[in-house]
């Protein structure tokens, strides 16, 4: 097993899409169903908590080294289809982390562009090839200056190629959001793509929420509007996010505020600002990303705090089973 008696062990299975031979089609990092119960079968079932007995034994400090929970991120639609079958099967109720901007009826872009990304091109290295082409800007001097953060991103992330930092990079710091979005925009033109005819393929509705709730499994907060950098917004604009976010949730699975409890942040991002604003919301338990430390947002270990508990994602265990 992975777990140890210092503290660098993670409490947490992060997952996001799932593939079958329907609608759901394969993209990076996605499972299928039979995956996925291999996976359950080589973490052995009897490690894996239900999420309301996870809270508790978390908040009590009961929790034993080898004791985790499953954490569903983004309210990905192949979740519902595929996932949530095989754990009513087992019986093991998860954690669900939603954006509720989705819930509206007004999906941020993030999913949308990896859906064209991954679907529109014969490869993911041809989009690349693809965006730089319409970006047309010489990026030799960026990568440079960038050299030590892709080489730590790639140390924290294995399961990223070289590429897909670089290209995160341009997305996330190079590029305004408003740039980035008008390139991918032109480029979804070109290719005839219409997302708005993907949106019940690709995020939750409503009804997929309450019928979580309804199943025993926890639903928690991942900001309104998953921004790719959230900690690039000020105080004041993360505030709204989980503001917004907590009393979307509230109201749809009709639960007060006060019982919604546990988080995790979108991207990894998140600061001192962060961790303030959940804390006055009253949130008892946050997933962070990493499975190493980040000295600049005050990290001295792994799980450093309770907003900031170790998950490790499933593509890192799929490696190891392979």
């Amino acid at each position: 097993m992975y777990f140890n008696n210092t503290n660098n062990f993670f409490h947490a299975i992060m997952f996001h899409h799932f593939h079958d031979e329907g609608i759901h089609t394969r993209c990076q990092g996605s499972i299928s169903k039979d995956d996925f119960y291999k996976l359950i079968n080589f973490i052995d079932r009897k490690n894996i908590l239900d999420a309301d007995v996870f809270f508790n034994k978390f908040k009590e400090n009961k929790l034993k080294e080898n004791e985790l929970c499953l954490t569903f991120d983004d309210a990905v639609k192949s979740q519902i289809d595929i996932a949530l079958p095989v754990l009513e099967d087992l019986k093991i109720k998860s954690f669900f982390f939603v954006y509720t901007s989705v819930l509206e009826g007004k999906p941020v872009n993030l999913e949308i562009f990896r859906y064209f990304r991954m679907n529109y091109f014969n490869s993911v290295d041809e989009f690349y090839m693809n965006f730089y082409k319409v970006l047309n800007k010489d990026l030799d001097n960026f990568f440079k200056i960038n050299e030590d953060v892709i080489k730590n991103t790639k140390i924290k992330f294995t399961y990223y190629t070289i590429e897909d930092i670089k290209f995160r990079l341009i997305r996330d710091k190079y590029l305004k959001k408003e740039e980035y979005e008008i390139i991918m925009f032109n480029m979804m033109k070109e290719k005839n793509f219409e997302s708005k005819k993907y949106y019940s393929n690709l995020f939750f509705d409503k009804k997929d929420l309450k019928d979580l709730n309804s199943l025993g499994h926890l639903i928690g907060l991942h900001s309104h509007n998953h921004p790719t950098l959230l900690e690039g917004l000020s105080y004041d604009e993360q505030k709204l996010e989980y503001e917004n976010c907590i009393s979307i949730i509230s109201k749809i699975i009709d639960k007060p505020k006060s019982e919604i409890k546990f988080m995790s942040h979108p991207n990894g991002s998140y600061n001192n600002y962060t961790l303030e604003i959940l804390k006055k919301l009253g949130i008892e338990l946050g997933f962070a990303l990493l499975m190493t430390t980040e000295p600049e947002k005050g990290m001295k270990k792994i799980n450093n705090s309770f907003l900031e508990i170790a998950r490790q994602d499933h593509a890192e265990i799929v490696k190891r089973m392979n």
